[in-house]
């Protein structure tokens, strides 16, 4: 990065300011925040939001990239005026979509000498033969669904478990044993998605910190008190796609996602009223937030709770691989925009579907709301829905990032750097 990039970066107080860019199929989200290095915290300090124009996304993916970058430019416009701060060329961004991939992957390993102290050039022997196996693997289930190979990049990893002769650390080095057992949860994503990306990127003058996978950025976005205790299903409920993020004592295992969103009940509504997508997606707001009443209520609650019955085995096929080999959480989390929808919280907890998966307990559902995000203040008093929930998400990995790096952590970015 060039001195002249760096000036642009910093503007009040010295501070440097970054950029969170969600976009989704419906509107496209901006934050303007900095890392308060003393408190360790994000501050966003300017919001802009843009509507995205029909044909701009596909199943959560970019399909227009010039009306993408029109709509990316306004939401981050207005997000710099509110901010006060200029330019800001420092980015992370969401990718979503039905072929961005993430599971957790583990590998076992042999020692030869079980009384050696495990180095540091052991444990990046390790930590890369996982993500190979997980690269094969990924790419692998990527051709079988689509019928042809696809190139694929990995986009976020991170350590889920650590286990020496059984018995769980947090940091291998100078540990002696015999049999050393890593968990990796790697995304991966397309490189034509992440080619759009970066276009995009490079059109709107920004510099990319950041590509990150957004049921990733979610599920991780929450503070837990006992990380190692913490189980957990996040749900998010875009315009175009469902994210399905599922998290066991501390760690992500995977994410699935489905392309079932909150556009889909507009569709609906718009065919069975015969009015139109603008009108239709008008008409569900206002049922969300109560706002409708009489015969016209109940007409749109029973078009909502067929269309909630296909969506919800969606969430069900997504859950089902990861409840192969263990009992769900029953803790549920959810949010975006399509989370509004009280039939779709209804049927999580609706009895049927429950029979047909091994839960530990009997499902509990709670919004996920931008209080929820760890290490982020809102000073702008306007994020206050379960969809800002992603965009903040996203900008908490930067804060995140800014603390010092375990030893674990650089060996994995590394590694990611060169697959």
């Amino acid at each position: 990065m060039g001195i002249f990039s760096k000036l642009k970066n910093k503007t009040k107080n010295n501070r440097e300011h970054y950029l969170s860019l969600d976009i989704g199929t419906k509107v496209v989200k901006a934050l303007v925040f900095y890392v308060d290095e003393n408190e360790k915290k994000g501050v966003v300090i300017g919001t802009g939001r843009c509507d995205q124009k029909n044909g701009n996304m596909q199943s959560g993916a970019i399909s227009d990239i010039s009306g993408v970058i029109l709509a990316c430019r306004e939401a981050i416009e207005e997000a710099q005026t509110m901010a006060g701060v200029g330019k800001v060329s420092k980015v992370v961004m969401g990718i979503a979509g039905e072929l961005v991939k993430g599971t957790t992957t583990t590998v076992h390993y042999e020692r030869v000498n079980s009384e050696d102290r495990i180095d540091l050039a052991e444990l990046k022997e390790i930590i890369k033969k996982v993500q190979e196996k997980a690269y094969e693997r990924i790419t692998k289930q990527i051709a079988w669904e689509l019928g042809r190979e696809v190139e694929v990049k990995l986009i976020n990893a991170a350590i889920v478990d650590v286990r020496i002769d059984g018995y769980r650390i947090t940091n291998p080095l100078n540990f002696q044993g015999k049999r050393v057992s890593i968990s990796i949860f790697n995304a991966h994503a397309p490189v034509l998605h992440l080619g759009a990306i970066n276009t995009i990127a490079n059109e709107l003058d920004l510099e990319l910190e950041n590509v990150v996978a957004e049921p990733y950025a979610v599920s991780s976005s929450v503070g837990y008190e006992d990380i190692l205790d913490f189980s957990a299903i996040f749900i998010d409920i875009g315009g175009g796609t469902t994210d399905v993020a599922v998290v066991r004592n501390g760690g992500l295992e995977g994410t699935k996602m489905f392309a079932i969103g909150g556009i889909a009940f507009t569709k609906r509504l718009a065919h069975d009223f015969r009015i139109t997508m603008a009108e239709a997606e008008k008409l569900k707001v206002e049922y969300s937030h109560g706002e409708v009443s009489g015969e016209l209520k109940e007409k749109i609650r029973e078009i909502i709770l067929e269309d909630a019955v296909v969506w919800l085995s969606g969430v069900e096929l997504s859950l089902a691989e990861f409840a192969e080999n263990d009992l769900l959480p029953p803790q549920i989390y959810i949010c975006g925009g399509g989370s509004a929808l009280p039939e779709l919280q209804e049927a999580l907890l609706s009895n049927k579907w429950v029979q047909n998966l091994p839960f530990s307990n009997s499902p509990r559902v709670s919004f996920l709301k931008p209080r929820d995000v760890a290490r982020m203040i809102d000073t702008t008093k306007k994020l206050d829905s379960p969809q800002d929930v992603t965009p903040l998400a996203l900008a908490n990995l930067i804060v995140d990032n800014q603390d010092e790096e375990r030893v674990l952590v650089q060996i994995l970015r590394r590694i990611m750097r060169s697959i």
